[in-house]
């Protein structure tokens, strides 16, 4: 039976291989100290930054990351889905769908107005299941990076 449920501290050694895996399917890597305030974040009540585990036999199989941030369109906050992974044995089994879905819930009890995220162009398996259970903005995303 497949459960969703917010990272508990103890989580880490399941979450960080799929965080790593993010990572790596991105092309991408992370200073262990990034990770490390990752994490801490992600467990910090104090944060605006949250974390949701699939958990499938008992075992983690995908996570989220999501977090809430202010809109000069919206007297409510927006909740940007920012990180999204499964386990790869456990693709095709609904975590993804299962994971933005409570995502959507807590956004929704938590009197956020909209969820949001991206994905790279590339993705399409991802962009199979985002065109069932989002609808696409239109809009392009352009970047500066500083330092």
């Amino acid at each position: 039976m497949l459960q969703t449920r917010p990272f508990r501290p103890d989580d880490r050694q399941a979450w960080e291989p799929l965080w790593q895996g993010y990572l790596a399917f991105y092309k991408s890597s992370l200073p262990a100290e990034v990770t490390k305030e990752t994490w801490r974040r992600l467990n910090d009540p104090e944060e605006p930054m949250h974390g949701l585990a699939a958990v499938l036999d008992g075992r983690i199989v995908g996570i989220v990351h999501y977090l809430y941030h202010r809109s000069t369109w919206s007297t409510g906050n927006y909740c940007y889905l920012q990180d999204l992974f499964t386990a790869e044995e456990a693709r095709g089994r609904g975590v993804g769908r299962a994971l933005i879905e409570a995502v959507y819930e807590k956004a929704r009890a938590d009197g956020a107005s909209r969820v949001y995220w991206l994905t790279h162009e590339t993705n399409t398996a991802a962009q199979a299941l985002y065109e069932k259970v989002a609808s696409r903005s239109g809009f392009i995303q352009y970047r500066h990076l500083l330092g």
